[in-house]
C-alpha cells in the first residue's frame, strides 16, 4: 500500500512557534539560497517570468480591472510553485547532492499525486478569485470605457464606486489569502517529506494556525512584506525573495511538525 493511502486522515501533532523561529527559519532559507544560488535563481525565474506575462497579457487585451487582480492572486500558487524549492532544502539537509538537477526529483516522490491536487486545488482558489473580481469590477464599473489606463484609473480613485470596488476587491482578497495560507502554510513540505495525504496536510496546516495565531501572522505579514519588496522593480526582486521564502517554509515546517 502507498504511503499516502495509509496516511491518517487526521491532523498531526504541530509544534507552537514563536517570531524567534520564523527568524531562524528566514536565516536558514538565506543560508540555503546562498549555499546554491545558481540554480536557484534559475527555478524563481519562474515565478516572476509567469507574472510578467500575465500582466502583458492583461494590457494587450485591456482588461484592466484584472492587472491588480492577477499581480495579488499569484501569489496564491507560490506555495505550490516553490516544491522544487522544499526538494532542495530537504536534500541539503539531509546531506544530499543538491544540484540543479535534482529540484525536480519531487516528481518521484511518493507524495506527488496529492501534491499535485492540492496544487490543482490552489489554481482553483486562483481562478475563483479572478472570477470574484471580474463581477466586482462588472458590478461596481462595467460601464466605464477602458481605452487607456488611464480611462480606467481616474473613475477608478475618482468616484465612490471606484473606491467602494477597491475596498471590496481587497476585503475579498484578503478572505481569499487568509484561506489559501491557512491551508498550506506546511502542507507542500510534509506531503513531501511525510507523504501523507492531502486531507492530513492541509488539517495539520490549519491546526498549525490555531496553535501559534500569533506566529503564523507574524509570517504571514513577512511573506507580504517580502512579496511587495520584491514585486518592486517589475517582479525582478522575486527572482531572489521567492527561493529565499521557500526555503524558509521548509525549515518553519520542520519546526512545527515533529520529526
Amino acid at each position: 500500500m502507498a504511503a499516502n493511502d495509509a496516511a491518517p486522515a487526521d491532523a498531526l501533532p504541530v509544534n507552537e512557534i514563536g517570531i524567534a523561529d520564523i527568524k531562524d527559519a528566514l536565516r536558514q532559507g538565506y543560508a540555503d539560497f546562498i549555499a546554491q544560488p545558481s540554480h536557484l535563481l534559475f527555478i524563481a525565474l519562474i515565478y516572476p517570468i509567469a507574472g510578467i506575462l500575465l500582466a502583458r497579457l492583461t494590457v494587450s487585451y485591456n482588461i484592466f480591472p484584472l492587472l491588480f487582480p492577477l499581480a495579488s492572486g499569484f501569489a496564491l500558487l507560490g506555495p505550490f510553485a516553490a516544491i522544487g524549492l522544499y526538494e532542495i532544502s530537504r536534500r541539503r539537509e539531509a546531506g544530499l547532492d543538491t544540484s540543479w538537477k535534482h529540484a525536480l526529483d519531487v516528481v518521484h516522490s511518493p507524495g506527488i499525486g496529492q501534491i499535485a491536487l492540492l496544487g490543482a486545488l490552489l489554481t482553483g482558489v486562483f481562478l475563483a478569485w479572478l472570477f470574484s473580481a471580474w463581477v466586482i469590477y462588472r458590478w461596481l464599473m462595467g460601464d466605464v470605457p477602458l481605452d487607456s489606463f488611464e480611462s480606467f484609473m481616474t473613475p477608478l480613485l475618482t468616484t465612490v464606486n471606484g473606491w467602494t470596488m477597491i475596498i471590496l476587491g481587497n476585503s475579498l482578497g484578503l478572505l481569499f489569502a487568509i484561506l489559501v495560507f491557512s491551508m498550506t502554510v506546511i502542507s507542500f513540505p510534509l506531503m513531501l517529506d511525510r507523504h501523507v495525504s492531502m486531507g492530513t496536510a492541509v488539517k495539520t496546516s490549519v491546526a498549525a494556525v490555531e496553535k501559534s495565531p500569533r506566529g503564523m501572522l507574524y509570517w504571514a505579514l513577512t511573506i507580504t512584506a517580502l512579496l511587495v519588496l520584491g514585486s518592486l522593480p517589475v517582479l525582478v526582486g522575486l527572482i531572489v525573495v521567492m527561493p529565499i521564502l521557500g526555503h524558509a517554509s521548509w525549515h518553519l515546517y520542520r519546526k512545527v511538525v515533529p520529526r
